[in-house]
């Protein structure tokens, strides 16, 4: 018998251990080289892990373990025969029992069970989708290669999930039952564990860190949006003519973030040990909220990048993200943060620095409120914008500064275009 041992490998110099998420081949499974076999969870992203060999899988470990580098993971035996209507063959030193001829009837029972429970197969990141929206991978019809279901049909079955109807849990009253039974059901105290995910985990840590490690502050102001909403709904549909893209607020926050980061390097900058780093370039993170927790993946060199470049980079980096595809190489990096409150309602807030990093802006709702202007009170859309930093390296005087610049580009955005 010759086996192979499939042991974590190693996925990058800052991690050192990984959690098996989900296996995609089950126990005794017939596998071939090259084909993924399991994800593995990391601090960043969910990698999925490729057989090394083609045989029959034995699983060593079990979803939810975490694993260290080099741990093993399952084994392969390359020593099997190639499988049977999808079934691995037994080892050819076994000897085959002589078995009974079926009678019709237990042919009919077989085949009506194996038409209820038929064996699907879905792409890693459609089995992700589905798995995280609850919906059963046998329900979705598969338009890939041999019925695979892809990750387009997953998110349509997502889109086209029905949604169950909220009702009152009853519980049937009988002879038996007593009163004291009906109302321990209403009043239910029922608590259950749930173990965090690596990446939570990550996130619980970096939070923790930011607030014990740094000495940060928050300072806020105001946005008059009318500028940028004026902006865009003159020139929004020779955009998207152009571009095949909408222009959103992300794109010109982001860029007026970068003109005043370059103006001001300090704000663009981190501490590492007694040193300052600055930056001759602006890598922005953007806040994507996942079913898993909240990524910051970059766009690089906003500074040197067109509207609609940086609105197709924001919309691939959150397709990404959602589907859990997103490389270590795209997690890593960032000169400065911007995170958006203001989709899930949020009034006001004050957002956690992202490590190594000094500075993140908070962007929130917007709503109409009445400001004076010219010595009248007029309605106007204005957003409240928050901007904590580490004092260690951006003094008072600097954050605010920056973010009246910020106000002040964004308020006028034909700035923006002019460079001014």
């Amino acid at each position: 018998m010759s086996m192979i041992e499939m042991k974590v490998p190693t996925i990058g110099e800052s991690i050192t251990e990984v959690t098996l998420s989900q296996w995609l081949k089950k126990d005794g499974a017939w596998v071939n080289l090259d084909e993924p076999i399991c994800e593995f969870e990391s601090d960043k992203a969910t990698l999925e892990f490729p057989a090394e060999g083609t045989g029959v899988l034995h699983h060593v470990a079990k979803e939810g373990d975490d694993l260290a580098i080099g741990v093993l993971v399952a084994t392969i035996d390359t020593s099997a025969t190639p499988p049977d209507n999808g079934q691995p063959a037994k080892p050819q030193t076994q000897t085959t029992e002589a078995k009974p001829e079926p009678t019709k009837t237990t042919v009919v029972q077989k085949t009506i069970v194996e038409k209820a429970t038929p064996s699907v197969i879905a792409s890693p990141a459609a089995a992700k989708i589905l798995r995280e929206a609850d919906v059963t991978p046998a329900s979705v019809e598969g338009s890939g290669k041999g019925g695979r279901v892809t990750k387009e049909d997953a998110k349509q079955a997502v889109l086209n999930k029905p949604t169950a109807p909220i009702s009152t849990p009853k519980t049937p009253v009988t002879e038996n039952t007593t009163v004291d039974a009906v109302a321990q059901a209403l009043f239910s105290r029922n608590e259950h564990r749930k173990k965090m995910s690596r990446m939570r985990r990550t996130i619980a840590r970096r939070l923790v860190s930011a607030k014990n490690e740094t000495a940060m502050l928050t300072t806020f102001n105001e946005l008059d949006m009318t500028g940028i909403m004026d902006l865009r709904t003159k020139y929004q549909d020779q955009f998207v003519a152009k571009y095949g893209i909408k222009l959103g607020f992300m794109s010109l926050f982001a860029k007026a973030c970068a003109k005043v980061l370059l103006e001001m390097p300090e704000v663009n900058a981190y501490v590492d040990g007694e040193d300052f780093v600055y930056h001759d370039y602006v890598d922005i993170s953007i806040a994507i909220s996942t079913p898993n927790g909240l990524v910051v993946p970059p766009v690089r060199n906003i500074e040197s990048l067109g509207f609609h470049e940086i609105e197709f980079k924001i919309k691939e980096l959150a397709e990404k993200a959602r589907a859990g595809t997103l490389g270590l190489e795209e997690m890593q990096g960032g000169t400065f943060t911007i995170t958006n409150g203001g989709i899930f309602g949020s009034l006001l807030s004050t957002p956690i620095i992202n490590e190594p990093q000094s500075a993140i802006l908070g962007m929130h709702a917007i709503k109409d409120r009445p400001v004076a202007i010219g010595g009248q009170v007029v309605i106007r859309p204005m957003m409240y914008l928050a901007l904590s930093y580490d004092h260690r390296v951006i003094d008072g005087s600097s954050s605010v500064t920056f973010l009246v610049k910020v106000k002040e580009a964004l308020e006028d955005p034909l700035r923006l275009l002019l460079g001014v």
